[in-house]
């Protein structure tokens, strides 16, 4: 059983910055990849970033405003997301891939105009 905890999302105005961070509990001993993705009204879920012990990869739209990174002694991985758009806006959805993939329960990010 694997459990995936998000925290940090909320309402911030834009150009501001928020910090996801999702920590992954159970019978974890090979973590492959960790990641974020988000869904907003109406659109398919899309990812955002994703770190494998080799490598980063970002959504173009995020590339130069969100780092992601992790910590893998805390099983914790983290979204820093600056200058924030209002087209940010969506549910963000934490993403860890082991022998097979789990998926967080989502966190609200809202950006204002």
């Amino acid at each position: 059983q694997v459990q995936l905890v998000e925290s940090g999302g909320g309402l911030v105005q834009a150009g501001g910055s928020l910090r996801l961070s999702c920590a992954a509990s159970g019978s974890i001993f090979n973590i492959n990849a960790m990641g974020w993705y988000r869904q907003a009204p109406g659109n398919q879920r899309e990812l955002v970033a994703i770190i494998t012990s080799i490598s980063t990869n970002y959504a173009d739209s995020v590339k130069g405003r969100f780092t992601i990174s992790r910590d893998y002694a805390k099983k914790t991985v983290y979204l820093q997301m600056n200058s924030l758009k209002p087209e940010d806006t969506a549910v963000y959805y934490c993403y860890v891939r082991l022998s097979q993939d789990y998926w967080g329960q989502g966190t609200q990010v809202t950006v204002s105009s």
